[in-house]
């Protein structure tokens, strides 16, 4: 293991690291919450049988699309303005549109709202992880970020818990509320001091075009997101329409997208937590991500070999997914080590929320998978493209463990 910087245990459970730990776990929360209360939210605004799926994928990716849009204007300004107000900012309107989630009365407002959300919910993370980044030595930050993302993901069994509590309206609000409340701890954090220290300097900061007029820059950025693509099959395939799943592969009993999600969180948690800590054993970030990709791929295959389960067997199977699909935080962390100061909140804002929101594409591709060839079938063929796609990339990415983050990108 790596040696570590004085005072370093301090630093990793400092405010900053805490507070946006604590806003990735509200996050997620929101984020996961629409998958569990789907079909009892459509049953409501008078839907049922297909177009519980049809109008379910419609809602989600316009969610997703809403986190594409948020991911591009909050990383932005989190370069400009700074990490802090940008991560409170988003907090603030997901928090609003949690509230008015619970007051929707048909589904277009339902489908403005999500997006609403998504927009929101897409600033978070990526500001939260640069935070933590520039404010912890190099030797520790993926302690950090490791903490970030297993509590923040935890915020999906919670999630769980409170709708099997409450009905759907007000397991909305209660997220809402814990989102204004997460506010109030605003007042005690600091900016980065990389931050500060580059509002004296002349360079471009957060010109998200300058992505795309650099060869190397573009490679690095798309290969940052499509390593973490397998991710968001699991969660936006296998796991959200998962009583499907489970009624084509013959399990024995009823499977609620609830339970679905709450184990596969609760084996994110584990996974964030076993990834991050083997990273810093390993001194590698990229080790770690071809592990759990390869955990991933034997954990879509144990989904489909194995018919006839029973619901037990079949949760048990979605906390390894997740389990496997737990290199979130690593992921997350390589997109904030690729790039300089004057670019890092844009791309580790934009990158994970671009992987969310290829939930569009892959859900669009599976719904035509599945028309032609079947629902099992369908899944296997998105899902294995998926796989190729991150192995690629990350064969193609620079490994990161040991950069120092002081320093800016050059525009020419």
């Amino acid at each position: 293991m790596q040696s570590r910087h004085p005072g370093a245990g301090r630093a990793i459970f400092s405010l900053p690291v805490i507070v946006a730990a604590l806003g990735y776990f509200v996050d997620i929360y929101d984020l996961v919450l629409f998958s569990i209360v789907r079909v009892p939210s459509l049953k409501a605004l008078g839907l049922s049988g297909q177009e519980l799926i049809d109008r379910g994928v419609f809602l989600l990716n316009m969610q997703m699309a809403g986190m594409l849009v948020g991911g591009v204007i909050w990383g932005v300004l989190g370069d400009r303005k700074g990490r802090l107000k940008i991560m409170f900012a988003s907090i603030f309107l997901y928090s609003v549109a949690n509230l008015l989630n619970g007051m929707v009365s048909s589904l277009p407002s339902y489908a403005a709202l999500r997006f609403l959300a998504g927009v929101g919910l897409a600033g978070e993370l990526g500001a939260g992880i640069t935070l933590v980044a520039e404010v912890l030595h190099k030797s520790v930050r993926g302690y950090g970020t490791m903490i970030v993302a297993s509590v923040g993901v935890s915020g999906a069994i919670l999630a769980n818990f409170v709708a099997k509590s409450f009905d759907w309206r007000n397991a909305f609000f209660i997220g809402g509320i814990l989102g204004l409340l997460l506010l109030v701890t605003r007042i005690s954090v600091a900016e980065s001091g990389m931050f500060r220290q580059m509002a004296d300097a002349t360079v471009p900061k957060g010109n998200f075009l300058s992505l795309f007029t650099d060869k190397g820059r573009l490679e690095r950025y798309f290969h940052s997101i499509l390593i973490g693509v397998p991710t968001w099959f699991v969660v936006g395939v296998l796991i959200t329409f998962s009583p499907e799943f489970a009624k084509s592969l013959g399990v024995t009993g009823p499977v609620a997208a609830g339970n679905s999600v709450m184990f596969c969180y609760l084996g994110l948690v584990f996974g964030d937590l076993a990834s991050g800590l083997l990273s810093q054993l390993l001194a590698s970030r990229r080790k770690v991500v071809l592990i759990f990709l390869v955990l991933t791929a034997l954990g879509i295959g144990w989904y489909f070999l194995v018919a006839g389960v029973s619901p037990a067997l079949f949760y048990a199977i979605c906390t390894f997914l997740g389990f496997g699909s737990g290199y979130w935080a690593i992921f997350v962390t390589i997109a904030a080590e690729q790039f300089g100061t004057n670019l890092r909140a844009t791309v580790a804002t934009t990158v994970p929320n671009f992987v969310r929101g290829m939930v569009v594409p892959i859900t669009i591709l599976f719904q035509l998978c599945r028309r032609e060839l079947g629902l099992e079938s369908g899944a296997l063929v998105v899902g294995s493209l998926c796989m190729i796609v991150a192995l690629f990339s990350l064969w193609r990415l620079e490994e990161t463990f040991h950069k120092d983050l002081d320093y800016y990108e050059e525009f020419l």
